[in-house]
């Protein structure tokens, strides 16, 4: 068929329900709902023909009528966006589809015009996609998806690891995934069938289930994207940005000096077990114990800040050979305040991991905050960041290894001269 004959329709999926922003695109952005504003630039797209919301609500349904939308309902219970888009299919005719997600206001759409184009100048191109060039800071994120491309743009792969592996701590060209999709008809006809694939279970990314059935996606690099809104505190940037004020950056993991930690609910599970003498019992995970002196022996100073005390604590903490810390602490602000100046650094270079309300006041005090993945909701909303591992888990391993890559000491943690060099004064 002729790139003429091709009609493109951009289909904008606005789920109500959403976990960490609850009514998500109907919140206010310049007096318009958010969907609107993504709406508004998808209809200038040149090279698409249809514009629709796809949605599973009738609030969501009811604004994108009230400004002149089109809409479709679909179900809500499709396990990922491509299941949605399939049922759009059924009620939008298209050859075309691409997928814009309706939490993407700062989308600009002359990146969707380079993604239709492509896509009408190649026949061959089943799916594609976008992305762009990030710094080994970003890489190090688990939430920032990374592609890996051939040398025709074709995508080798996507992980939520820093891919390619600079294995001698060189520094590597990493490019950030760009979750907007376009796809022909017939691979959003056969998406259903297919099985789900180890790697999509394991990395939690549905376009892994297209590479593994042998689908090509192209992937076209454009320049760095505006935020997308997945928190309240997205939302507030993406106004600021929309209202032309400048708004405050968050410090980098290059800046990091000191990690201040809670004990229970991220060293440890949370569970509390007493042997027959009354003492209290915590089980801690040993990688969280090697993270801690990585980061010492690279510069780095670990605090440990509790709001319990006990003799097992004080011992693993001494085990560690942690010097600064403070127990029994009620209010953390004023003991993470007080730590900083011990360690003689500032708040923007230092970071803080918490799992529950008693740690909001340190989240505040310093210029980083991590959340243990089970975490409460409004714990992890109130953070930077969202780690992927649970409390006792390796949540503390987790943020030291990702401030040595950034400060360049990958080779510390993946070779064995490498760690040779600290190697005598660790401890687990």
């Amino acid at each position: 068929m002729a790139s003429s004959d091709q009609r493109i329709a951009i289909v904008i999926p606005a789920r109500y329900g959403s976990t960490r922003l609850p009514g998500k695109p109907l919140a206010d952005i310049a007096g318009k709902p958010m969907v609107q504003h993504v709406y508004e630039r998808a209809l200038q797209v040149s090279n698409a023909q249809i514009v629709v919301v796809a949605t599973d609500d009738d609030r969501v349904a009811e604004a994108v009528r009230g400004f002149g939308g089109a809409c479709v309902m679909t179900s809500a219970d499709h396990p990922s966006g491509t299941d949605r888009l399939a049922e759009v299919m059924a009620q939008v005719d298209a050859d075309i589809y691409i997928n814009l997600q309706g939490d993407e206001p700062l989308v600009r759409p002359e990146d969707i015009v380079t993604l239709a184009a492509g896509m009408l100048a190649d026949p061959s191109i089943q799916v594609g996609t976008l992305c762009h060039p990030i710094d080994a800071v970003e890489a190090a994120n688990p939430n920032t998806v990374k592609a890996v491309l051939a040398a025709n743009g074709n995508a080798m792969y996507f992980s939520r690891s820093p891919i390619p592996f600079p294995r001698d701590g060189d520094v590597a060209t990493y490019l950030k995934h760009v979750g907007v999709y376009a796809y022909r008809r017939e691979v959003l006809s056969e998406y259903c069938t297919l099985l789900q694939p180890m790697v999509e279970h394991a990395e939690k990314l549905e376009q892994l289930r297209l590479l593994a059935a042998g689908f090509c996606i192209r992937a076209w690099v454009v320049e760095a994207t505006g935020p997308g809104v997945d928190t309240p505190e997205c939302l507030e940037k993406v106004r600021a940005l929309m209202a032309g004020k400048s708004i405050p950056t968050l410090p980098a993991l290059t800046d990091i000096r000191m990690v201040i930690t809670d004990v229970d609910g991220v060293l440890t599970d949370g569970g509390l077990f007493y042997d027959a003498s009354g003492e209290c019992l915590k089980r801690f995970h040993v990688r969280d114990g090697m993270g801690m002196r990585m980061l010492e022996e690279n510069g780095v100073r670990v605090a440990v800040l509790s709001g319990r005390d006990s003799a097992t604590l004080r011992r693993r903490v001494a085990d560690l050979g942690i010097e600064l810390c403070q127990f029994g602490i009620k209010d953390k602000k004023a003991a993470c305040e007080q730590l900083m100046a011990m360690g003689g650094v500032t708040a923007a270079q230092t970071a803080c991991i918490g799992d529950d309300s008693i740690d909001l006041p340190a989240f505040a005090a310093c210029g980083l905050s991590f959340a243990v993945a089970d975490a409460p909701i409004y714990v992890q909303q109130q953070a930077s960041q969202v780690l992927k591992h649970a409390g006792g888990t390796g949540a503390f391993r987790e943020v030291s290894d990702a401030i040595l890559i950034a400060q360049g000491k990958l080779h510390v943690l993946g070779s064995a001269a490498g760690y040779a060099c600290v190697m005598e004064k660790m401890a687990q």
